[in-house]
This record gives C-alpha cells, sequence and structure tokens, in this order.
C-alpha cells in the first residue's frame, strides 16, 4: 500500500492547468468514440460486415463483461477505497473538476475495459501497427486514472489482468464460431 500511495502521489503532483484538460477528456469513454469507429471500419474493410458485426459484438460483449466483473463483483467484495476517498490521503491528492468517482477503487474498470477491448481487437486484427496504438490508448486512460487521483497503480495493474483475462477468454470462445456464424449470416 505504502508503494502504491507513493507512485500515485509522484504521479498525481505532475499537474497542471493545460495537463488537468487533457487528462480530464483522455478518460472520458466518449473522447474515443473517433477510434472505435476507426477500429470498426477497419475490420469491415478487412474482413467484411458480417464477420466485423461478429467481432464488434464480440468486443462490446468483452467491454461489458470486464465492466461488469471489475465493477459489479471485484470492487464490492475487496472495497478498497479510492485515494480521492482515502483518509490517510486527504489534502494530498490533487482532483480535477472536483472529480473524486465512486467509493471503490480495486479494480479498475477503466483498465479492465480498455484491454479487454484492445486486447480482443488485436487478436482479430493482427497488426503490430495497430496492436501498438491500442497498447497507447489504454496506456493513456489508465494513466489519466492516476493523474486525476481516483486510482492506485495497483487498481490499474489490476484492471489490466481482470481485462486480459477477459477479452482473451472472449476471443478463445468466439474465434471457432466466426467462420460458422459468417456461412450461417451468408444465407
Amino acid at each position: 500500500m505504502n508503494i502504491d500511495a507513493e507512485i500515485l502521489l509522484w504521479i498525481n503532483a505532475r499537474h497542471c492547468f493545460w495537463a488537468d484538460e487533457v487528462m480530464w477528456y483522455i478518460s472520458k469513454s466518449a473522447t474515443w468514440i473517433p477510434l472505435y469507429l476507426v477500429m470498426a471500419a477497419l475490420l469491415w474493410r478487412r474482413f467484411g460486415w458480417r464477420r466485423m458485426l461478429v467481432m464488434v459484438v464480440a468486443i462490446a460483449a468483452a467491454v461489458g463483461v470486464a465492466d461488469w466483473v471489475s465493477s459489479g463483483l471485484i470492487k464490492p467484495l475487496v472495497a478498497r477505497l479510492r485515494p480521492t476517498h482515502e483518509p490517510l490521503l486527504e489534502g494530498m491528492i490533487h482532483t480535477v473538476r472536483g472529480y473524486t468517482g465512486g467509493l471503490y477503487g480495486f479494480v479498475s474498470s477503466h483498465a479492465a475495459n480498455t484491454s479487454a477491448c484492445a486486447l480482443l481487437f488485436s487478436l482479430f486484427y493482427r497488426n503490430w501497427r495497430m496492436s501498438a496504438v491500442m497498447v497507447v490508448y489504454v496506456l493513456l486512460n489508465c494513466y489519466s486514472r492516476m493523474y486525476l487521483g481516483v486510482h492506485y497503480p495497483g487498481d490499474i495493474l489490476g484492471g489490466w489482468v481482470v481485462g486480459c483475462l477477459i477479452g482473451g477468454l472472449i476471443y478463445v470462445l468466439v474465434r471457432p464460431y466466426m467462420d460458422r456464424t459468417e456461412a450461417l449470416l451468408r444465407r
């Protein structure tokens, strides 16, 4: 806990007005809609609309499951306070626009959701450049959560693990049925 708090405080202390605004918007889901549209377009161009549809549904399911597992199961079970709600850190956390997040932070839903999305897209698309873009997407999103003071690095790491496990599991479940599904959609 001490190392987790020290790393968080170091990241959170590196703030300025312009970075506050950038990190605020990086943390917002709607900011990434253009990326999601590009991802869908790339899948459509490479695989056609039928397989793209299956892949997009699989990615959406992975994100939904990751969100449910992280927010609905793990956070209430572990009940680890977010840094912004931790009495020992009171007055030490810089917040942006008064945002403190929910009461509990382990595991980070942002980390779980973005990791599940990025891993599944990368497994479907199989292009190292786009995989690198996905890594940057996850890292920016997760860094913004620590910058905003609402997650410890351990929360982020836990979210990555949850998201990657769920993304990988969905891929293993969906991959064998993709060709069969395309044949059914052609009829």
